[in-house]
């Protein structure tokens, strides 16, 4: 395929930007090669700098949930900026976002807009410090919950070591307060919790992973963390920056049956715009200055912009129930078809969807840890990755990261997907 203006841009990108690219994974790196540098898209599809069209499954890391452009969207968009893009004062649809959020999310009692998912989860720790009076949180090995220097920790050597940071500038200090127990492994928490005892301010997790790949919690597990912290009083974060209003219209929360003292969001909820929000309990938001003593703020929070697309894509939402009943009816046609091509390959590589998120791991046997999708041949997941490229499926540019199938997804696109999994796979085989 000829990528040639993309390597030319990407190269031009790389004389002024870290690694030419604005996020980590955009690299490539994970699968080598060049990225695609795209111009524009439209419903199911985008289309590189050379007119190559590819059917979609990142939709932007997730936020595309009625995929490119959706007209709702893009009128809501076209009505606000005409307005102006940004006040730094209180405008009325950030009213209207937090009451539809409240509605829609029945643990979410008080909410504050932040612009990134990493923004809120660090806010909602930081709440959550303020509100218990306690400084240490625990995490999970695989939980992705943004760049904060907190979140950038791995594990010990052993249970109850201490953590180390991930990445040069987080300081030991940083490790020290944050406490890393395995998914899906009950004891390795309650183990942290005895041995911190009154310490521990937080338990923040992906309730479903969307970073290791995708894996949800088991049912004794995420129920055990609930009563772990009603039992400990410690704050229960459900990280949903991925799976709200993704996963089902309630979130993880609903799929789960599990309510967490706060939760976070971002990606759907800003229709494609920059956003995050936190949110949940009344007594711990209002904890929050400039009600409570715990301080942040933000310039562009609430921007007019971001709560114009996010609500229309929330009211589409609440407009519409019937949209996670067809979103499960196409991922499911999907996921058949991938497991069918898999049987025919004679593979049994292991395949994890929960709604509209799914993941295939180049492994055989269960994921459902951080340790079972590293198992994964990531090589031959480059390989994969390339060879879908060349049959015109974009899929995301590393083996631990979600497929998202969106509202506009065809039949035709999805069979188009189907056969090209099983020529890709076996090509590659």
């Amino acid at each position: 395929m000829d990528i040639s203006k993309s390597e030319l841009l990407f190269a031009e990108a790389q004389k002024y930007i870290p690694g030419g690219v604005n996020s980590p994974v955009r690299a490539f790196k994970s699968v080598g090669g060049t990225p695609l540098f795209i111009k524009e898209g439209k419903g199911s599809k985008f289309v590189d700098v050379n007119d190559n069209s590819y059917i979609d499954y990142i939709g932007s890391w997730g936020p595309h949930l009625f995929g490119h452009n959706p007209p709702f969207i893009t009128e809501a968009l076209e009505e606000s900026f005409r307005k102006g893009v940004s006040f730094g004062a209180p405008t009325a649809i950030e009213i209207e976002m937090a009451k539809i959020m409240v509605d829609l999310i029945p643990s979410i009692e008080l909410i504050r807009m932040v612009n990134s998912g990493t923004e809120a989860t660090m806010s909602a720790v930081r709440a959550a410090r303020g509100y218990t009076g306690r400084e240490k949180i625990i995490k999970f090995e695989g939980c992705y919950h943004g760049h904060a220097d907190f979140f950038l920790i791995k594990a010990g050597s052993g249970a109850l070591t201490f953590g180390e940071p991930t990445s040069p500038g987080v300081t030991k200090g940083s490790a020290a307060d944050t406490l890393i127990a395995d998914f899906n492994d009950l004891e390795s928490v309650q183990k942290l919790a005895d041995a911190n005892k009154g310490e521990i301010a937080a338990i923040i997790i992906e309730p479903i992973a969307g970073n290791m790949g995708v894996i949800s919690s088991s049912d004794v597990f995420i129920k055990g963390l609930r009563k772990l912290c009603d039992d400990e009083g410690i704050v229960l974060i459900f990280d949903e920056v991925m799976t709200g209003f993704r996963v089902a219209r309630g979130g993880a929360q609903e799929v789960l049956g599990v309510t967490p003292d706060m939760t976070t969001f971002g990606k759907i909820i800003g229709g494609g715009l920059p956003v995050g929000a936190y949110g949940g309990k009344r007594e711990i938001m209002n904890k929050i200055s400039p009600v409570g003593p715990v301080y942040q703020a933000g310039t562009l929070s609430g921007n007019p912009l971001a709560m114009a697309a996010g609500y229309a894509a929330l009211k589409q939402i609440q407009d519409n129930p019937g949209i996670y009943d067809s979103l499960e009816e196409k991922a499911l046609y999907l996921e058949k078809g991938f497991k069918s091509n898999l049987e025919k390959l004679g593979k049994n590589f292991a395949m994890n969807r929960i709604g509209s998120m799914s993941c295939m791991f180049f492994t055989e046997g269960e994921v459902k840890n951080y340790k079972d999708a590293v198992s994964s041949d990531t090589a031959l997941y480059g390989k994969y990755f390339h060879e879908m490229l060349n049959h015109g499926v974009y899929l995301a540019p590393a083996q631990f990261e979600a497929m998202f199938i969106s509202t506009v997804h065809s039949t035709e696109d999805l069979d188009k997907t189907i056969k090209a999994h099983y020529e890709s796979l076996k090509a590659v085989l």
